[in-house]
């Protein structure tokens, strides 16, 4: 396989990484980051129409997925052009020295950016709002970016002790990737506190930015998720947007939580169903080498919003 191969290989990988983590994030939620597999172009579908906080999620989770993947590529050797990150070696710690193999999370974060920007296409003219206007051009750069450092900030220094009778006498560190799940569930929990915002056109040369909708609003930071616009209804079924609505969902009869069935079914109420249902019980190791499982019958309640 061809250096370029890998690196298609190594963004695919990344694009599974997010979408898996956003369905996971938000598998009680009413938007449940469904996707479109028929339009590989826009899998996300018609919500990316919309500069709503779940765009802004979208793009973090996609380019933190990238960077994330790329990075473990790089300390695996897949691709030529990276390796180990050797520059934290000139940092000079005291009761420890670096070693291993540090994961090399800023050539991640280039090459995540550089795809991130290649599928951009120029701004028109006089267009300033909509997904492809200048507005949603610098929100979609301002969450990427989000997302890529929501995977740096959390990189996690690993030790390994050296020394006769594991008397630690040497203690050998390197920076680690966090688990993608850590990334994800920050980035969720900054979709809930994303900030909204406006264009901000200056005079002059200076180039336009992005600007707290009002002035009572906290100006955002460069690790806080920003939108353009309120979220679209994912109560009911649009099909121009690709929300399949809430109708048929399973929901938590006793949650008071987005799974619940107030919240999910969206006052529309919920009925309750009863199922057969076999699955494997009493499963047991069997000497060498596998699990034997029973099948049991059992009755499984299930309330479905209307």
């Amino acid at each position: 396989m061809s250096i370029n191969r890998w690196k298609v290989h190594a963004v695919s990988a990344g694009a599974r990484l997010a979408i898996e983590e956003c369905q996971h994030q938000f598998r009680s939620a009413r938007w449940n980051c469904s996707i479109t597999p028929e339009n590989p172009d826009n899998i996300f579908g018609g919500v990316m129409l919309v500069n709503s906080r779940e765009a802004a999620f979208v793009y973090a989770i996609s380019a933190a997925g990238v960077a994330y993947s790329v990075t473990r590529a790089c300390s695996r050797g897949e691709l030529t052009d990276c390796s180990c990150d050797n520059r934290v070696r000139t940092r000079h710690p005291n009761n420890w020295q670096w070693g291993g193999c540090s994961e090399d999370i800023h050539f991640g974060e280039k090459f995540s950016r550089e795809w991130s920007d290649s599928g951009e296409e120029p701004v028109k003219e006089g267009v300033l709002h909509g997904p492809k206007g200048l507005a949603g051009q610098l929100m979609r750069k301002h969450d990427s970016e989000a997302g890529r450092r929501a995977v740096r900030s959390r990189m996690q220094r690993v030790c390994k002790c050296h020394g006769m009778s594991g008397s630690c006498s040497v203690r050998v560190c390197w920076r680690k990737l966090p688990a993608f799940r850590v990334a994800g569930a920050a980035l969720a929990a900054l979709h809930e506190g994303a900030a909204l915002v406006r264009l901000a056109q200056r005079g002059g040369r200076r180039p336009a930015r992005l600007r707290p909708a009002r002035p009572d609003l906290k100006r955002p930071n460069k690790t806080d998720l920003v939108y353009l616009e309120d979220s679209p209804d994912y109560c009911e079924k649009n099909i121009t947007l690709g929300i399949p609505g809430t109708r048929g969902r399973i929901c938590n009869r006793t949650s008071l939580g987005l799974d619940g069935c107030r919240l999910l079914c969206c006052g529309r109420g919920y009925q309750t169903r009863v199922r057969d249902v076999t699955e494997k019980c009493n499963c047991r190791f069997v000497w060498c080498c596998h699990v034997k499982c029973e099948l049991c019958r059992h009755k499984r309640e299930e309330h479905v919003c209307n």
